[in-house]
């Protein structure tokens, strides 16, 4: 019988650390890494590109369908590759956030991109990031972690990346906008944003990164011993 190799994931919120998080526990750990946002960030970013209608399935899932999607780190910080080319800024607009969110509550999309996500699962490990890892996508592992923190912290955080790509934004517009992105993540009919018995529950409002991740990785070996 063949034993998959053990997957780490780590759901929540925008905002909330989880990205910050998998890269950390990814360099200490050695383990492969998803950021399943960015897969969905990827397709919105190509439905701009080629001026596709949201409302033509058929034509969604033709994109969805051929994405050639990798991550590497470089300089210690975590890099998303389409094919050969660096998209790790252009996916990071607003624009590209809002449309991904949206495209991710239709049911062809998430079926198309599932078996992409569990796809990433090797050897010697994965640490998956999204909002549906834990309960949708690897429901078998016992590794699960809900990484959460209030909405102007969340917004804030958010707001200093964007900061960081060279992108501006208004504390307020995106707090407006972020309220929104987490009503459509908790309320889609697929795959919704939900908390389960079975997970670690990390509020990272108040807390230091390097903190969040001496409890996550305490909490992860603790369980593989």
């Amino acid at each position: 019988m063949m034993i998959c190799a053990p997957v780490i994931t780590i759901d929540g919120p925008s905002g909330s650390g989880k990205g910050t998080l998998c890269q950390a526990m990814s360099q200490e750990l050695k383990w492969n890494i998803l950021d399943s946002g960015a897969i969905y960030r990827i397709l919105a970013l190509l439905i701009l590109h080629y001026q596709v209608d949201i409302s033509s399935e058929k034509a969604i899932i033709s994109l969805a369908s051929n994405l050639d999607v990798w991550f590497l780190f470089q300089n210690g910080d975590l890099k998303v590759m389409l094919k050969r080319v660096d998209i790790s800024v252009k996916i990071r607009s607003q624009i590209v956030s809002d449309l991904a969110s949206r495209i991710a509550a239709l049911p062809c999309v998430r079926g198309i991109l599932l078996n992409l996500q569990r796809s990433f699962r090797k050897w010697p490990g994965l640490i998956a990031d999204g909002r549906d890892m834990g309960t949708v996508v690897f429901p078998d592992t016992p590794l699960k972690i809900f990484l959460d923190a209030n909405l102007e912290a969340r917004t804030y955080r958010r707001m200093l990346q964007l900061h960081k790509n060279g992108v501006n934004a208004n504390f307020n517009e995106l707090l407006f906008q972020m309220k929104e992105r987490d009503e459509r993540d908790c309320n889609r009919s697929v795959a919704p944003l939900m908390l389960k018995d079975d997970v670690l529950i990390i509020n990272s409002t108040y807390i230091p990164a390097q903190k969040v991740t001496e409890i996550a990785l305490d909490y992860v070996r603790k369980k593989l011993i």
